[in-house]
């Protein structure tokens, strides 16, 4: 039970930081609601009130978006550590559904904790967040309010996400069978894998389909910021197909960047099991891949906002008159809430590469009997992890551009003065910067996981569940 306690910590963060992440934007967009109304220029505007309500239900969408697939991923995870345990549990009589509902209780349980800890929480950060902006004159002082019933919203949304994302999450169980307590639980292989037909086929048609939305939510914001919710679903299906179809998309991405690690025998080893079990590889990896998608995401969206916004106000000086400081306010507030998604996914991501490690204790205890010392066991999961972390940033850059700048183009395209379609704007700095912080979190999750798992001897580490 303990253990079990254990496991769903970071699984309680992720549900903390969504209600959190909803409920602070829900309370903050009033706040900029406040301001606009209270502005001589944009308070006649009715068009900054309609966009203002479009980005924070976008914001909101993608919170429990992000916190759902992050959460089902980490269920998965947790699953495949107790493999052998449910195993056990269906020899002696238990049924594979009855174990499905306790994970699922354990979900929903999550979920509560998680919602009722984001209410608290979301609340004091706008409280903060506004009262320091007040402080330092960077927002006027007004008679804001906080708490309005509507933030219950992204609490109930959240403990409906997290506990059927534990369902999903937990779907695993049902292909547990009794045999499997005789012997190791072993993930599936490639060619297993590439075999699910009916999932390869889904996870292809969701993505071309939401690649598809996300084309036409970018023609359609041309002449109505509309076109940014029909992004918004376009972008939800195609990522969801990319989480399916991981299986079929990382495995490549990690072969190409294992070429980058040398030829030393660790390195090799590291380089095949990247590939070898296509399901740990991807459960691993969408956490971080999340995470930079979301971050890049978010920067590319500001940044393009600020190209097109400024480019109008060139255009059409008379009409955009007044409008930086609010503009300013808006790019402040929102770059620090995008930092919420971000920290949920870095959850994630430690959580699952830590999960991971631990995991393959016997494996790693077999690799000890057969030579390796601790020493190369430890470089052997950090060039792993590294490759990891390469291919999971290189597909992540990649979509939050694309993404950025399609929810930038569709909600803003139609606007005044706007100059139509543009380059992505991509601040390379941030970019940078996101790099590096993903090298620091793959060494965080990998280093301590590791050096627990060589400290326990090759014998008792072969004797391991």
């Amino acid at each position: 039970m303990r253990r079990e306690m254990r496991e769903h910590v970071p699984s309680v963060l992720v549900a903390t930081l969504s209600a959190a992440f909803g409920v602070s934007l829900l309370e903050i967009t009033a706040v900029l609601g406040q301001i606009i109304a209270a502005d001589d220029v944009t308070g006649r505007s009715k068009t900054v009130g309609i966009l203002l309500g479009i980005v924070a239900f976008v914001f909101i969408v993608i919170s429990i978006y992000v916190g759902a697939i992050v959460t089902a991923n980490t269920f998965a995870t947790i699953i495949a550590g107790r493999t052998r345990t449910i195993a056990l549990l269906r020899l002696i009589g238990s049924s594979a559904a009855s174990q499905r509902r306790g994970v699922a209780h354990e979900g929903l349980t999550v979920g509560i904790l998680g919602a009722v800890l984001g209410v608290v929480s979301g609340t004091a950060v706008t409280v903060v967040v506004v009262t320091i902006a007040t402080a330092t004159r960077f927002v006027p002082s007004l008679p804001y309010t906080f708490v309005e019933p509507v933030v219950l919203l992204p609490a109930v949304a959240v403990v409906l996400t997290t506990w059927l994302a534990s369902w999903v999450g937990s779907r695993r169980v049902l292909l547990v069978s009794p045999i499997q307590a005789t012997g190791g639980a072993v993930e599936k292989s490639r060619d297993e894998v590439s075999g699910r037909r009916g999932r390869n086929v889904t996870a292809v048609v969701l993505f071309s389909v939401g690649a598809g939305l996300l084309g036409l939510g970018v023609l359609v914001g041309l002449v109505n910021p509309g076109g940014v919710l029909i992004g918004l679903v376009g972008g939800i299906l195609s990522f969801t197909g990319l989480v399916l179809g991981a299986h079929l998309v990382m495995p490549p991405a990690l072969r190409l960047t294992g070429r980058m690690f040398g030829s030393s025998a660790t390195a090799r080893l590291a380089a095949e099991n990247a590939v070898r079990y296509p399901e740990r590889s991807s459960r691993t990896t969408i956490g971080l891949v999340i995470g930079v998608t979301l971050i890049t995401m978010f920067a590319v969206a500001v940044a393009s906002y600020q190209q097109m916004i400024l480019a109008a106000q060139r255009s059409q000086p008379e009409a955009y008159q007044g409008v930086d400081q609010t503009l300013a306010i808006t790019v402040g507030v929102f770059s620090v809430l995008m930092g919420f998604s971000a920290l949920i996914a870095a959850i994630g991501m430690v959580n699952n590469l830590s999960l991971s490690v631990l995991q393959r204790t016997r494996e790693l205890g077999l690799l000890r009997a057969l030579g390796f010392t601790a020493r190369q066991v430890r470089r052997m999961i950090l060039a792993e992890s590294a490759q990891l972390t390469v291919a999971a940033v290189l597909v992540g850059l990649v979509l939050g551009v694309f993404y950025g700048w399609a929810g930038a183009q569709s909600l803003l395209g139609s606007i005044h003065g706007s100059p139509g379609l543009i380059v992505p704007a991509v601040p390379l700095l941030l970019i940078g910067i996101v790099v590096a912080g993903a090298a620091v979190l793959t060494l965080v999750a990998s280093i301590a996981p590791s050096r627990r798992a060589t400290r326990v001897a090759p014998v008792a580490a072969l004797a391991v569940d």
